[in-house]
């Protein structure tokens, strides 16, 4: 993983961001997880620590460090983002039943945007690669 909570929280500050105790949670969180949680579900975990704040707070502090450039949104189409504080190159397997994201490593593929922008005239900006199927527990035939 890249940057530390604390390296996180120092880029924050020097931008003016103020540092209160729930989103140095926020960020924490996110950046111990590995499940690449929706608001919803940080929400949830962080609300009996918290049980002031509001799932309004996680989405305005989850924009805040996404435009930080902190944090990663991942979106599939459905109505809930998914977010990921790796943001060192990498993939992901997706489940399509329960929906449990799992990081994976691949060689990078500026190959491939090299030749998307030469085919496309596009200015290539980054590309996202998932690889779709059933996780272990799903693909476990249940008796």
């Amino acid at each position: 993983m890249g940057a530390t909570v604390e390296q996180a929280l120092e880029q924050l500050k020097s931008t003016g961001v103020r540092m209160t105790p729930q989103r140095h949670a926020i960020l924490s969180f996110l950046m111990d997880s590995m499940i690449h949680p929706t608001a919803d579900e940080i929400y949830k975990a962080l609300s009996p620590a918290f049980p002031s704040m509001s799932v309004a707070t996680i989405y305005n502090n989850l924009r805040l460090f996404v435009e930080a450039g902190l944090v990663r949104e991942l979106t599939y189409g459905d109505d809930s983002s998914r977010f990921d504080a790796d943001l060192s190159d990498h993939y992901h397997a997706i489940c399509r039943q329960c929906g449990t994201i799992v990081d994976f490593d691949y060689p990078s593929l500026t190959d491939v945007e090299q030749t998307a922008s030469k085919e496309t005239g596009f200015k290539v900006e980054g590309h996202r690669m998932e690889i779709y199927g059933l996780c272990g527990d799903c693909a476990k035939p249940h008796s």
